[in-house]
């Protein structure tokens, strides 16, 4: 598997440079999410524009991770689909579950958003706690 990491300030952007993603890549790919979620910044934005298909299994491990990322309020967006890779996730249910965007700098604007979002959700629980 082919891939380039370009590490910002809130997030790492991780560009999958494979034009098909097959099953067989479905371990290496995880662990590359998972050690890249592991280190700072937290949040991933995976640029996916080479790519021109993917396996199922592919999908089904993007959509585990997506929920993982949430549950530890962490960002993990998908962005620069291909037709192709739109319409076969169009075909499961995992398309409604996972962040999407049409550009990387979409993607960006989404993780500094949901950074914001969560620093505020922050705040106001510790404001609340202390007011009890």
């Amino acid at each position: 598997m082919h891939y380039k990491i370009d590490t910002k300030e809130k997030f790492t952007v991780l560009s999958l440079l494979d034009p098909s993603l097959s099953s067989n890549l479905v371990p290496e790919l995880s662990d590359l999410i998972k050690k890249l979620g592991s280190t700072s910044p937290k949040n991933i934005v995976l640029n996916l524009e080479p790519v021109k298909d993917w396996d199922l299994s592919i999908i089904a491990l993007l959509a585990q991770h997506q929920e993982v990322f949430y549950d530890n309020n962490t960002s993990f967006v998908l962005c620069c689909l291909s037709d192709g890779l739109q319409n076969s996730l169009d075909l499961t249910e995992f398309g409604e579950v996972m962040n999407l965007t049409p550009t990387e700098s979409e993607a960006w604007d989404i993780v500094q958003m949901e950074e914001i979002e969560r620093e505020l959700l922050d705040s106001d629980d510790m404001e609340f706690s202390t007011q009890e």
